[in-house]
């Protein structure tokens, strides 16, 4: 049987990385066609050469000579650098798959470039749909091309709707751990540091994610995500805070009927299942006691506490470029919080002032994404003072 090639856009994150453990797990289904890494040389040359793909790209062109050098005894494996490469190397004949890991609106490109290659779509990349949501299904639909969720929440609702046969969704749940600040006050919350915000209670993720999750941002791009994804209103999407992290997200069908997907913290588990679906395969690690967990817990969420949660709903309620707008602040204001240019609080502070001084458009197209995305980090960048 034919090994199915897969291209993965981010290997050197925590998704692409435990993609690969994925793949070498099963060798003999799967092989890797091309990775790329924005800046990390080192562990892209490490990767190269542990699984032989036929190119890598690194998206910072500043690092292709240093790439090249690591790469000299593998002449067979291209080396390519730059964002028009990642755009090409997706639409390579023998992808069979791209699995979307990069980090930000980075990955709407390639991803579109993917998609009108007819490749099938891996999509871990939240920020397509967000900034992007209605131009991306729009292109899936008119190129006949699957997008299979790894988000674990989005896998979770993916996986409880296989066999329902388009049974109307009345309601979906969506779960979130509530990250390291949950139980804590506006007071204490004012004095938190970039350290105490990367220490993720149930999660081991990259460091943007991390901190989107601790202002719940990343919740809040997840319900733009679900209702692209699934075809429902924001008003059919509900967030549950489950600090346990085992109800990985749940659909409610109008019969009442709830049906969820529970499981152990890995996102080896959704990667593999987007990889493999329709089939389920084995998977190592460790599985799911309900008798060590002992109970579930649910909580509302605390929008006064997690604003970034609220200006999320507000972007889906005003649509258009909203979304994008509130991305491209976000990125900019998780970057400056990480560099100790702005407090925990004021992140939220500066994407509301930045949806309120951006360009709105109601009827964006791709160009728009484009410029709304450069206006947004201006002014996020300017409040920031970078």
């Amino acid at each position: 049987m034919k090994k199915r090639q897969i291209a993965i856009l981010g290997s050197t994150g925590s998704i692409g990385t435990q993609a690969l453990q994925v793949i070498e797990e099963h060798s003999d289904l799967y092989e890797v066609y091309c990775l790329t890494a924005n800046n990390k040389v080192e562990l892209l040359a490490e990767q190269a050469h542990r699984f032989k793909p036929a190119a890598i790209v690194i998206a910072n062109e500043t690092r292709y000579d240093e790439l090249k050098r690591l790469m000299n005894d593998m002449p067979d494996v291209k080396v390519y650098a730059g964002k028009q490469a990642l755009d090409e190397i997706v639409e390579a004949g023998p992808i069979d798959m791209v699995l979307t890991a990069m980090v930000g609106f980075a990955g709407l490109s390639p991803t579109i470039h993917a998609v009108k290659a007819r490749k099938a779509i891996a999509l871990a990349n939240k920020e397509t749909l967000v900034v992007a949501g209605e131009l991306i299904q729009d292109l899936a639909t008119q190129y006949h091309v699957p997008i299979l969720p790894v988000d674990s929440e989005h896998s979770a609702i993916f996986q409880s709707l296989v066999g329902e046969d388009h049974n109307p969704i009345e309601k979906i749940l969506l779960t979130a751990s509530g990250g390291p600040f949950r139980n804590m006050t506006m007071e204490q919350i004012a004095k938190v540091t970039k350290d105490d915000a990367l220490r993720h209670p149930t999660w081991d993720m990259g460091a943007k994610i991390t901190i989107d999750s601790a202002t719940m941002m990343n919740k809040g791009f997840e319900v733009i995500e679900a209702k692209w994804l699934f075809g429902v209103k924001a008003s059919q999407i509900q967030v549950l805070v489950h600090p346990q992290s085992i109800v990985h997200s749940a659909v409610q069908f109008e019969d009442g009927a709830v049906k969820a997907q529970l499981g152990v913290p890995d996102m080896r588990l959704p990667i593999q299942y987007a990889f493999s679906y329709p089939r389920r395969l084995s998977l190592s690690g460790s599985r799911l006691d309900l008798f060590a967990a002992q109970h579930l817990d649910f909580f509302e969420p605390d929008l006064k506490k997690f604003r970034c949660l609220a200006l999320a709903f507000e972007a889906i309620q005003k649509g258009g470029n909203m979304p994008c707008i509130v991305n491209a602040a976000n990125e900019i204001v998780n970057r400056g919080f990480l560099e100790d240019k702005c407090t925990f609080l004021q992140m939220s502070d500066i994407i509301a002032e930045t949806m309120q001084r951006c360009t709105f458009d109601a009827t964006p197209n791709y160009d728009t994404y484009i410029a709304t995305d450069a206006e947004a980090r201006r002014i996020a960048s300017a409040m920031l003072g970078s």
